[in-house]
């Protein structure tokens, strides 16, 4: 028997229903019951009715209750960019009035970096270094200031934000190439158990990928990971990215077909290639990893698969989910939940690094 696999077909709304009928009108067609068909082939069409729950912040009830339509609207990718880059030069202003701390751009090794310190780094936490690859699809920059920015602020700790070069100009391995360059030239100054990679996304495949690469180089290894949002497999497709659009259950939703479609960032390399896939790489020996995800997340499948192929390899590796919430939610610097994250990951570098 094939197994079963999820199409968000009609999700139903993401906001209760009871509540939505108090201030709008709710439109005939929109599901009020749930049903499950399954079909021959297994594939199962779903409708759900999926209330807002209680068990999240007032904050973050309110921004699962945003109505975003679910027309996909073609851009660009000059349009992307452009637009990715305006909304995180604004939710950066954000991070850094919750989470003051100094930025400057730089070069490390011929790659563009963001330099980001904390206000004052005390002497202890002077010989240690943060490195971040952020989010964005590998084609944009979603993430060098809302991903550094608090966890800055937070460990006391300088954090370099790579600015790898973007697909598809500049398909894999070039983001690897760039972070591993980076990270080698941080080897002149500080000791690997003292140095943590990190990332979100597009970001946080990065990790993976450049813990494998650093492995085959015979390059000695951080002394932790951070793999927030991300997964470790492009040759299949997770269960969540049939479930979860980016906002979650609203906004523009494509299920996926059985095999993955054409990548711009790994266009030409073997798919199973275990640099790309980490789940296919000999895994065992990596440094205490954080993952992290929630449940409304498009990559929580694929975080999920990667942290238990960690644990296969006997590696230290903690899994945290968060209730309800979207992809990569704490790029919202001003959520509660947001907040937390970022302190469950400042903790988790400040206990690993320099053991």
């Amino acid at each position: 028997m094939k197994p079963i696999r999820l199409v968000a077909g009609v999700l139903g709304t993401a906001a209760c229903l009871a509540t939505l009928a108090l201030t709008q009108q709710i439109p005939a067609s929109a599901p009020s019951s749930d049903s499950s068909y399954i079909d021959k082939n297994g594939t199962a069409h779903v409708t759900r009715v999926v209330p807002v729950p209680d068990t999240i912040s007032p904050e973050a009830q309110k921004v699962l209750g945003r109505q975003v339509s679910g027309e996909r609207k073609p851009e660009t990718l000059e349009q992307r960019r452009t637009k990715t880059d305006k909304w995180q030069a604004g939710a950066g202003e954000k991070s850094r009035a919750l989470y003051p701390v100094n930025t400057a751009e730089g070069k490390i090794a011929g790659v563009a970096v963001r330099i980001i310190t904390p206000l004052t780094t005390p002497a202890d936490k002077r010989d240690r270094v943060l490195i971040n690859v952020h989010g964005g699809g590998f084609n944009s920059d979603s993430g060098s200031l809302t991903e550094t920015i608090p966890i800055a602020n937070l460990t006391q700790t300088k954090v370099i934000a790579v600015l790898y070069r973007l697909a598809p100009e500049h398909p894999f391995p070039a983001a690897v190439d760039d972070t591993v360059a980076v990270y080698k030239q941080l080897l002149k100054t500080y000791k690997p158990q003292n140095i943590g990679l990190y990332g979100t996304s597009a970001g946080a495949i990065l990790t993976g990928e450049v813990a494998v690469q650093l492995r085959q180089l015979g390059v000695p290894l951080p002394g932790a990971l951070g793999v927030f949002s991300g997964m470790g497999d492009f040759s299949r497709v997770g269960d969540s990215q049939a479930l979860f659009a980016l906002d979650g259950l609203s906004g523009p939703l494509t299920p996926p077909a059985k095999t993955p479609p054409p990548s711009g960032y790994a266009r030409g390399t073997n798919l199973k290639n275990p640099v790309l896939s980490p789940v296919f790489a000999d895994l065992k020996g990596m440094p205490p990893t954080l993952f992290i995800t929630s449940t409304r997340d498009m990559l929580l499948s694929g975080t999920a698969i990667l942290h238990r192929a960690f644990l296969r390899a006997g590696d230290d590796a903690d899994l945290v989910v968060f209730e309800a919430l979207p992809h990569a939610f704490w790029n919202n610097p001003e959520l509660p939940e947001s907040k937390e994250a970022d302190r469950i990951m400042a903790g988790f570098f400040d206990k690993h690094l320099g053991r």
